[in-house]
């Protein structure tokens, strides 16, 4: 089941639902070498991902051509702050991961007059998603771990994520980080 969220230009679909999407994800690009890791994991781990229920991933599409606009991924998860209160002792924050999220290089190409995709994106379909999960489990924050890019951080300030100080964001670090976003910069938003 999918949430209905329409937009003029755009929809979204999960990536099992249409057959199609496997042959078509084999095109994606990513336009920042640093970021090829986003295209590495739509190409190569996002099916067993979710095969497995380990990431959901969704596919934004052009409503006319079809093309794969972008996508992104969302899983459970939380993060721990630590209590200002008592020493030694923190709180978990029941949050989504959108532990990926990219627009398709080669739609921007072909694309060039249709700007701020990425924000389009984030606003029109994560935030409804996320927001539309509350109404059934305890969801507090969207969480994210960025390329520790200054382009990409501003960006993702822009969008309304924060970062923690030095020492909150080492303790999130030293609790929940997976391995594979090590060099990445723990982001957060209250939904």
């Amino acid at each position: 089941m999918i949430l209905e969220i329409q937009h003029s230009l755009f929809y979204y679909e999960h990536l099992l639902d249409n057959p199609q999407n496997i042959d078509g994800i084999k095109n994606f690009a990513i336009r920042e070498r640093s970021g090829f890791g986003l295209e590495l994991y739509l190409k190569q781990t996002s099916v067993f991902d979710e095969e497995n229920r380990l990431n959901s991933t969704y596919l934004v599409k052009d409503k006319m051509t079809h093309e794969i606009v972008g996508y992104f991924s969302l899983k459970t998860g939380l993060f721990t702050v630590e209590m200002s209160s008592v020493e030694g002792y923190f709180d978990t924050i029941p949050s989504v991961e959108m532990s990926n999220f990219a627009v398709n290089a080669l739609y921007r190409a072909n694309h060039p007059d249709i700007k701020r995709i990425g924000e389009i994106i984030f606003r029109s379909f994560v935030l409804p998603i996320v927001k539309h999960i509350q109404n059934f489990v305890a969801v507090k924050a969207l969480y994210i771990y960025a390329l520790p890019e200054e382009k990409l951080i501003s960006h993702y300030k822009s969008l309304g994520f924060s970062r923690l100080s030095e020492e909150e964001e080492a303790f999130v670090h030293a609790h929940v980080k997976p391995k594979y976003d090590d060099d990445c910069i723990f982001m957060y938003q209250i939904v």
